[in-house]
């Protein structure tokens, strides 16, 4: 396990929320549950459901926590997704605002559980990089304007092409 691993607190829907990143991520492995306890009823908790799910996606660890609705998720907190192509960005983009997830902007979404996504192609970093201002201001400012990232368009603004 990580020395730091990200708690997601579900409200009573852990499960479904892993397994429905499993269709979203194939690397996604769950490593162990464990289930509340009779001292669960002190706590508004049913012995025998779902407590904790330890899972790992590329490598990455995380608990989803099958609590309750005193916490929901916000923007302030983020899960960060390195895409290698376009390709990558449309297929997770399509899955994880299907069924009542939300498009936000900048290559931002919320998946239906309200988690909150950002979907970057790796293209779009290596170009903020750039030492060159003039094409790191121009990427911003198209960047700016989109919801899912669209690389060929990066790549336009990158190049001083106007669309």
């Amino acid at each position: 396990m990580d020395k730091i691993t990200p708690c997601l607190w579900f409200n009573k829907n852990a499960q479904e929320a892993v397994d429905f990143y499993k269709t979203v991520f194939k690397s996604l492995k769950v490593k162990d549950t464990s289930y509340y306890t009779e001292a669960a009823r002190s706590v508004g908790g049913t012995p025998g459901d779902v407590l904790t799910i330890n899972f790992e996606i590329d490598g990455r660890d995380f608990i989803a926590l099958n609590a309750g609705p005193e916490f929901q998720f916000t923007e302030a907190i983020s899960l960060s997704v390195d895409c290698k192509d376009q390709a990558e960005v449309d297929e997770l983009w399509t899955k994880l605002t299907a069924d009542g997830g939300e498009e936000s902007v900048c290559g931002w979404l919320k998946d239906k559980f309200g988690l909150s996504w950002q979907i970057v192609p790796r293209r779009l970093v290596d170009m903020l990089a750039d030492k060159d201002p003039k094409r790191v201001n121009r990427v911003m400012e198209a960047m700016l304007k989109m919801r899912r990232i669209e690389v060929s368009e990066l790549e336009k603004a990158y190049e001083g092409v106007l669309a």
